[in-house]
């Protein structure tokens, strides 16, 4: 493709925001890099938060120089205060958020993604998603099947896939930021506030988006998943949102089906 066909494209395609936060994670900051830089969409604007790293991951990104938007690297109050930085440094028109153990699965999701916008006219959307191990991504260690969004969903426990949770820039300005008074279930705060409370429109796409590697905060041990169960609670109850007793259960057992690999 020639320049001035590749810049025309550029200008009239709605313009994306992809955020990606790190700290200490040399060994796969450059995989979520890279999968964000390949992808076919002209109009991104990538932006990388890192919270102060001292282990070279700094380093690595630097390499990429103006290839990263905007690049920010100083010492924050933890993944959502630095989530919340990159959201306000944002201006595209969707934003997305890539953790720096994800990637996409493949080049074309930036595209299948805006074109999803583009024909429902919706605030947000998701998909599937899986966990591979972290050594070998091409072994599935779990698959999240996701839905379209039903009244009740979240009291069934069936949150939406956050790596996969693409929300137009116009929603954060207007019903906030992450809540930093959560530590490890704030995106279940957020998009509980955006779709149970606010009722914003959405839409699902039926395929694997994103691979994560397996691990993260919420996932580390018991103590954490006790943490990140009161706090669920807590969402619900900041919003002033009445949740089901039954919640708290099923979203653990909904876990087990996704240990089930994909035929």
């Amino acid at each position: 493709m020639n320049t001035k066909l590749r810049n025309y494209e550029k200008e009239n395609q709605p313009s994306v925001s992809i955020i990606t936060v790190v700290f200490n994670n040399k060994n796969f900051i450059e995989g979520a890099i890279k999968s964000v830089l390949s992808q076919t969409y002209q109009n991104i604007e990538y932006i990388v938060i890192d919270g102060g790293s001292i282990d070279g991951t700094k380093e690595i990104i630097e390499k990429y120089g103006n290839k990263i938007a905007k690049f920010v690297s100083e010492p924050d109050k933890g993944i959502y205060d630095a989530m919340n930085k990159g959201l306000k440094l944002a201006t595209g028109k969707i934003v997305g958020i890539l953790n720096s153990d994800d990637f996409y699965a493949d080049k074309n999701v930036i595209e299948k993604v805006v074109k999803k916008f583009e024909e429902t006219k919706i605030d947000c959307l998701w998909s599937d998603l899986v966990y591979v191990d972290r050594k070998d991504v091409n072994k599935i260690v779990r698959f999240w099947k996701s839905s379209e969004y039903t009244e009740r969903k979240f009291r069934m426990g069936g949150y939406p896939p956050h790596p996969t949770f693409f929300v137009k820039k116009e929603i954060y300005d207007k019903y906030g930021l992450f809540n930093l008074n959560f530590k490890i279930a704030a995106d279940i705060e957020i998009m509980l506030r955006f779709l149970e409370r606010f009722k914003i429109s959405s839409a699902y796409i039926s395929e694997v988006l994103v691979k994560m590697r397996i691990g993260g905060i919420s996932a580390k041990n018991i103590k954490n998943i006790i943490k990140a169960n009161i706090e669920t609670y807590r969402a619900w109850k900041v919003n002033g949102l009445k949740m089901g007793f039954w919640t708290i259960f099923l979203k653990p057992l909904s876990k087990i089906s996704q240990l089930i690999k994909r035929k």
